[in-house]
């Protein structure tokens, strides 16, 4: 196959086939039409599939959100126990050739730019590891001579000795170097398709690698087959104007990734688009509520995958979350390059919503009954 039908084709027998396949606007249209009864039953039912998905993420669902709540919270404790995993990002760069419309980092923006030397890298998760963290997601924008393969193969061997688990959220990647970022010490791949609409998804990355829908459709399969035992997913709410289409968009492509790599744990996250620079407002903002129940939903029809809260949502939201499905937060980001070892002057991709330190997030963890997890995996 030629580079530019890898760019352009979903590869068979992948994950991202089986969500290329998937009727969504058929289910997202069972869902506008779902009753009490298909609420009801979705509620009942123990093996819940994408029409039961749709049912509880339905305007006919909304007046339940106790209900889902509560199955939600029962299910979670029964799955997990009372156990948050957390986490801190360290940006390495937030220099990016895509245009994308919705990011602090676009190339149109006129920010101040930064890279981290791996030598300040280091220092970021020697500070990191100080206050406790030993989960790390490394994220960089899309500028291959920059952030390139060799510079993550570097940052994570040097970070390795200090962070047991590492991933990473960048452009994406064919296997091969997905399999040398397993080598050096990264374990972990984080992918945000952003959204699933191929036309909304022309709109808003009209710029760079990113704008290849299928490329960065099958990357977590490409990092999957690479050896990565983690693999992280998510839609950004904000860019459809229908955040249901999206949402079972997400919960096929979960769905797709636990059928086809079964030996890998997947997560999902639910970001909503925050302000960034640019002028950056999400178009289609939707309420607490419909975010709650959409977060409901993915734990009951995802039972066993990891749900990931980031620190763009505001203190009381998260800590009312904690108890609603959520297994691992970030707490004390910053999302500029640096700013945990030393004071940072460069931009940062959004807006951050908690500011607590990782101490008073965990004071608040523990006020509810719930524990933290600084550490759950160690490489042998």
């Amino acid at each position: 196959m030629d580079r530019r039908s890898k760019l352009r084709e979903i590869p068979p027998e992948t994950a991202a086939a089986d969500v290329d396949a998937t009727p969504i606007t058929a289910l997202r249209d069972l869902s506008n039409q779902a009753s009490s009864g298909d609420v009801d039953r979705a509620l009942a039912t123990r093996r819940r599939g994408l029409a039961e998905f749709a049912a509880l993420i339905s305007p006919a669902a909304a007046p339940r959100l106790e209900d889902l709540a509560q199955a939600a919270h029962e299910l979670t404790v029964r799955r997990f126990g009372r156990a948050m995993r957390l986490y801190a990002p360290i940006y390495l760069s937030n220099e990016c050739v895509s245009g994308c419309t919705y990011c602090g980092f676009s190339r149109a923006n006129q920010v101040t730019r930064r890279t981290l030397t791996i030598e300040e890298a280091d220092a970021e998760a020697q500070e990191l590891a100080r206050r406790g963290f030993r989960h790390i997601l490394l994220v960089a924008g899309e500028q291959p001579r920059i952030a390139s393969a060799g510079y993550l193969e570097r940052a994570c061997r040097t970070l390795a000795p200090t962070v047991p688990e590492i991933s990473i959220e960048t452009q994406v990647w064919d296997t091969d170097t997905y399999a040398s970022l397993v080598a050096a010490g990264c374990d972990g791949v984080v992918v945000y398709q952003e959204t699933y609409d191929r036309e909304i998804y022309r709109q808003v990355h009209p710029l760079g690698m990113k704008r290849h829908y299928a490329w960065r459709l099958a990357a977590l399969d490409r990092a999957a087959a690479a050896g990565m035992r983690r693999l992280g997913l998510a839609s950004l709410i904000g860019l459809h104007p229908d955040w249901r289409w999206d949402a079972i968009a997400v919960a096929a492509h979960a769905r797709a990734l636990i059928r086809r790599w079964w030996r890998c744990e997947v997560a999902v996250s639910a970001p909503r688009i925050q302000a960034a620079a640019g002028e950056v407002q999400p178009n289609h903002p939707i309420s607490d509520r419909d975010f709650v129940q959409y977060l409901c939903a993915l734990r009951l029809t995802l039972p066993d995958v990891g749900l990931t809260l980031s620190t763009r949502e505001a203190p009381a939201l998260r800590d009312g979350l904690m108890r609603l499905g959520i297994t691992a937060m970030s707490a004390g980001s910053h999302t500029e390059p640096g700013g945990y070892a030393a004071p940072s002057d460069s931009e940062p991709q959004f807006a951050v919503g908690d500011r607590r330190s990782p101490e008073e997030v965990v004071a608040a963890l523990r006020s509810t009954g719930y524990d933290p997890v600084w550490k759950d995996w160690e490489r042998v």
